[in-house]
């Protein structure tokens, strides 16, 4: 008999179903995924060898679990997958308020029900996308809101006592029976509250108030916490340390590679972006190594963390400034362009915690520091390295390009120039093509302009070029007639 066919406990009883707890239910579906060698979360990158291992061993150690980590680590999608090893149906006692296993009826309602009834209780399907409970924990949370009080208005309506069971109101956890619950920042929750929980994850009961109560809840806990909480704004209390079985600390990714996955699959654009905008892989790794910069800087404070949604957002900021540059010009398709990167600096400001001497060099600064610090961290992997110090006797691959700059009073690049204008502007300076063609003799020809700038802008960065801000856009010059002139 298929499952909705079945509508009363005996024959939910013929049918031959076992009952289960939900941490035996996901360690048995679990297993049956590495059995069948399928991905238990999806989607999650950079965790393959590190965090969704150490996950899995706490499913199949039955644990309650807190994924500590900093800020954009994907704590809450993985506790959110966790449905996935969820069977996808199961029975509970029809017009229960949580969610009572037939075969283990835990709230007054349920029990009676089946006195009552017998193998005529009538049945309801619960699936699986509805056995998830999420709470953020802020300072308002009350043990109300989460455990349960009297409600005087059920006490009014139904003529009870207040000495009686039935006038409580339970709260999220109760109702959260038999499925997965998470509660985010745990840190933040006050520790009167934190309190509340030590019952529920150890003997797994509720108290309310002066109540005789004892309701053996079956639930999955997962929390998420900021190492950061510990110190800034709260704390996890001890003994609620103590009873959950498994701390799994998450992490950003370890290379560009899986950054730019992540940026790719997380980043929200239309067809008209991606036909319009050519988007060359420097320039997407230049925007990953942004974050990596972020995460080093002296004017950054690193315990808060840098979001992989800062390199989300900025990528987003960055194909619209190349759209609303290609739509100001008139043109039916574009690339970007390395001056296109000045459009992701309020994506930087709005993700980045400032220590002291950030604030003092100020927001959109540490944000201009970061793109070209970016860029110089990435110019060896294309071009010959620039020493600081050279000798007397050796001869730089960049100097008949430096020397163009000197001959030339100044060589402007304007922000919305269109793409044919763009273009013949970075041709005009041939021993750019030359070291193009000698360094990188495989990029294709509509990566080619992106490539110019970035050896341009790398120049800057090594004190070999002169680079100004004018209101539309950059000039460059050689730094030493630069020099003379200002004299």
């Amino acid at each position: 008999m298929k499952i909705e066919n079945i509508k009363t406990f005996g024959e939910l009883k013929a049918s031959g179903y076992q009952s289960k707890s939900i941490k035996d239910e996901l360690r048995s579906n679990l297993r049956t995924k590495i059995n069948k060698g399928e991905d238990t979360f999806t989607g999650i990158h950079g965790y393959e060898n590190t965090v969704i291992p150490e996950l899995e061993r706490a499913i199949l150690s039955r644990h309650n679990i807190n994924l500590l980590g900093l800020r954009g680590q994907a704590k809450t999608r993985l506790a959110r997958q966790m449905i996935n090893l969820l069977d996808e149906w199961i029975p509970v006692i029809e017009g229960s308020e949580i969610n009572d296993d037939p075969f283990n009826p835990i709230s007054r309602y349920a029990v009676n029900l089946l006195a009552e009834k017998g193998d005529k209780t009538p049945i309801d399907w619960l699936h699986r996308s509805n056995r998830f409970a999420e709470k953020l924990a802020t300072p308002d949370v009350t043990v109300a809101d989460i455990i349960g009080d009297v409600d005087p208005i059920k006490a009014a309506n139904l003529k009870l006592s207040y000495a009686d069971d039935r006038v409580i109101h339970f709260g999220m956890i109760p109702r959260a029976n038999r499925s997965i619950f998470v509660i985010n920042e745990l840190p933040d929750l006050q520790a009167r509250i934190q309190v509340a929980l030590f019952n529920i994850l150890q003997e797994g009961d509720i108290q309310i108030r002066g109540f005789k109560l004892r309701l053996p809840l079956d639930i999955q806990f997962v929390f998420t916490a900021n190492p950061e909480d510990y110190t800034n704004r709260g704390s996890i209390v001890t003994p609620l340390k103590d009873r959950i079985g498994s701390q799994i600390l998450t992490h950003y990714p370890e290379n560009i590679e899986i950054a730019k996955t992540i940026t790719q699959q997380e980043a929200k654009s239309d067809n008209k972006q991606s036909d319009l905008i050519h988007v060359p892989d420097l320039a997407k790794d230049l925007l990953e190594q942004i974050s990596f910069q972020a995460r080093e800087s002296e004017f950054i404070d690193h315990k808060s963390g840098i979001s992989a949604r800062l390199s989300i957002t900025a990528y987003e900021n960055l194909l619209s400034t190349a759209e609303y540059r290609s739509l100001r010009s008139k043109n039916d398709s574009t690339s970007i362009r390395l001056s296109d990167f000045m459009g992701i600096v309020p994506s930087i400001t709005g993700k980045v915690e400032l220590v002291y001497e950030g604030e003092q060099e100020g927001a959109a600064s540490v944000a201009h520091s970061l793109i070209s610090g970016a860029i110089k961290t990435l110019f060896p992997n294309y071009f010959p390295a620039i020493e600081k110090l050279e000798k007397e006797d050796y001869e730089s691959p960049y100097q008949e390009l430096i020397n163009w700059f000197f001959e030339e009073s100044g060589f402007e690049l304007l922000d919305d120039v269109p793409e044919d204008e763009y273009k013949s502007k970075l041709n005009e300076i041939t021993p750019l093509s030359d070291l193009i063609k000698e360094y990188q003799p495989e990029l294709s020809a509509e990566d080619q302009y992106f490539m110019k700038e970035f050896l341009l802008w790398g120049l800057v960065e090594h004190k070999k070029l002169s680079k100004y801000r004018l209101s539309e856009g950059f000039r460059f010059k050689d730094i030493y007639g630069s020099y003379i002139s200002g004299l």
